[in-house]
């Protein structure tokens, strides 16, 4: 197969990700770039080998010329989807999508639109579908070991210190600036626990909301800034203590330490933490999303499943518990352990192999997700076969109407149905 070519939109952490993983495969090759930010432009123009007359300020200039590349990736932050989606779509360009595919259902549908009236192919990054553990999990839920799915419990550990980065300090820390929790972390879960399942639920309910990153939990004596507090030495969400770890560690000093400043130096950071969002208390912050929440789904079949998302657990792979008529599977992202009512054998196998392993954040790829989905994308373009894609744009639309509904249900504390008739399938 022949190179595909590509247009990053957005050129930060996740955009840089996901390129850098095109180029990496050999499937790839970076030809445009869009990004507001000069210095990310700049850097990742360098990277990928741009020439000037293709890097661009903004996805609408990119958009102003004649298709440039196969494809493009989408990965400006989540408010900012619709506009470039549809317009690119419109323009030809097969589209990769980051998660959420859009902030409200309306912007969704017209992306989704966009892809079926211009017959190209999007793929939203629900990268945990193409984990290698995943991908291990649906053949043993095929060859029906375990009988029929009945009933799962889910755990997101978003872990204490990432939610303090992310949802409290972070991009991500506002509804109105960004979206509900549910959708802009957990929108990957809710797609992947449909995708076990094989349908989509009937029914939804959920219940939490922002109970400990707020004035009402400040503790005595704490100041507004983390250099100033008296109490920062032995406070868990220490921001001094988070990203001065994160120096002379390549990893962390990508992410979460580039988010706060792109110089990584002492002085660079205890000066972004004396001025900017990242060294506020976590209890005098202008966040208003939840810290925990879970989701109680029904299904067609009788089955139902219960989800929860916690800041306050260490941050680690998601944890899974399998009930089916004739076995229990529990799963911790790396190992399941399967148990055969039949003949009463407990055993517990390696789903990813050692050379597979990597961690649960975006930051080392969701386990593997990010570099199978990105290889995914370009055969799919390069060969023109979206069957190797693991879903498309009206499925991600279905999954995140989920969610939208879970919220609704969260907010109005009632019980959300869903009209099945309304949705694609499989899924």
């Amino acid at each position: 197969m022949s190179s595909v070519t590509l247009a990053l939109v957005g050129a930060g952490l996740r955009g840089q990700s996901y390129a850098r993983h095109a180029v990496a495969s050999g499937l790839g090759r970076v030809v445009a770039v869009a990004e507001p930010d000069p210095f990310r432009r700049e850097a990742a123009a360098a990277e990928f080998g741009i020439p000037p007359e293709h890097v661009y300020p903004g996805w609408a200039e990119l958009s102003r010329s004649p298709r440039l590349a196969d494809a493009a990736i989408i990965a400006t932050q989540d408010q900012l989807h619709t506009g470039p989606a549809v317009r690119l779509a419109d323009l030809g360009y097969h589209i990769m999508l980051e998660k959420p595919m859009a902030t409200g259902e309306p912007e969704a549908l017209a992306i989704s639109e966009a892809a079926e009236r211009n017959g190209i192919m999007l793929a939203v990054c629900h990268v945990l579908r193409y984990t290698p553990y995943t991908l291990a999990l649906r053949r043993l839920l095929e060859s029906g070991t375990i009988g029929r799915l009945v009933s799962v419990q889910h755990l997101e550990p978003v872990g204490w210190w990432h939610h303090a980065h992310s949802f409290v300090r972070g991009n991500w820390r506002r509804q109105d600036t960004s979206a509900p929790m549910l959708l802009t972390k957990a929108c990957h879960d809710i797609d992947w626990l449909i995708h076990l399942f094989g349908q989509l639920p009937d029914q939804v309910a959920s219940f939490g909301g922002l109970t400990h990153f707020r004035p009402e939990d400040r503790p005595e004596g704490a100041a507004n800034r983390c250099l100033d507090c008296p109490l920062e030495p032995t406070c868990p969400y220490s921001a001094k203590r988070l990203y001065l770890d994160c120096l002379g560690d390549p990893e962390a000093e990508f992410w979460p330490l580039s988010a706060v400043t792109e110089e990584h130096t002492e002085e660079a950071v205890l000066d972004a933490l004396r001025t900017g969002p990242y060294g506020r208390c976590v209890y005098a912050s202008d966040n208003d999303v939840v810290d925990h929440q879970v989701v109680n789904m029904s299904f067609p079949s009788g089955a139902t499943c219960s989800f929860t998302m916690s800041a306050f657990t260490p941050m680690e792979h998601r944890r899974t518990r399998l009930m089916g008529t004739h076995g229990f599977v529990d799963g911790d992202g790396h190992t399941l352990r399967i148990v055969d009512f039949r003949t009463g054998e407990d055993r517990t196998v390696d789903a990813v192999e050692a050379s597979e392993m990597s961690g649960p954040s975006a930051a080392d790829g969701h386990g593997g997700g990010d570099e199978a989905l990105t290889e995914a994308f370009l055969t799919a373009v390069a060969t023109g076969d979206g069957s190797v894609l693991l879903s498309d744009a009206a499925q991600s639309l279905a999954t995140h109407r989920v969610v939208w509904a879970a919220e609704r249900a969260r907010v109005t504390n009632t019980v959300v149905r869903l009209d099945a008739a309304e949705q694609p399938a499989p899924v």
